[in-house]
Order: structure tokens, then sequence, then C-alpha cells
């Protein structure tokens, strides 16, 4: 059965665990890549990680983004909103379909 991870800082990812996910608190660049590797080749269907940690990974990330599994989702930490996450959903659409059809050149 597969299962679902979050990655960030421990104030960003801790009330996850209160919804029976899976969370992995890191505290700078080198521990998130070094948990994202050990998650990302485990049984998991989806790893949640926030914006911030993500920022600092994007070559980690990119070595997972023609693998079917896992899906490797970008989310808001307790910073806030930084767009990336909606960025990265655009752009894995416009590279599955072939062309921007979500927002037509907006974002």
């Amino acid at each position: 059965m597969y299962k679902i991870a979050v990655i960030g800082a421990h104030e960003s990812i801790y009330g996850f665990a209160a919804l029976g996910l899976e969370t992995y608190p890191v505290q700078d660049e080198d521990e998130g890549r070094k948990v994202l590797k050990e998650v990302a080749d485990r049984d998991y269907a989806v790893i949640y990680i926030t914006e911030e940690m993500a920022a600092k990974l994007t070559d980690e990330i990119d070595k997972y983004r023609e693998r079917y599994l896992p899906a490797i989702i970008q989310i808001p930490g307790v910073m806030g909103n930084t767009g990336a996450g909606i960025k990265n959903v655009k752009k894995s659409v416009e590279q599955a379909v072939g062309a921007d059809i979500l927002w037509r050149g907006g974002i």
C-alpha cells in the first residue's frame, strides 16, 4: 500500500501527522536532500514538500519529474504561499498536454 509523506520545517508540517501522513521535519538543505532521496525510493505515492524547502532542492526534485511515482507536490509553509507550487502544477500540465490549457499565459 502506498503512503504519503510531508517534508519541511517542523512548524510547517507537524499538523499533517494528525491526518495520518508521515512527516519528515528537516532543518536545512542537506538534510532535506537526504530525506527526499530516502523517501522517494520507498513506497510513497505522494510527497508533499514545503515551497521553501523545494526551492533549495529543485535539482533533486527534477530527477523525479519523469517518474510515475512519487508525485512531488509543493505546499505553502508557515511563511506563506510563494506561488511556486501552482507554477509547478502549470509546468507539469503543460508538459503532459503540450500546451497551456489552464491559464493561457496568466501565471
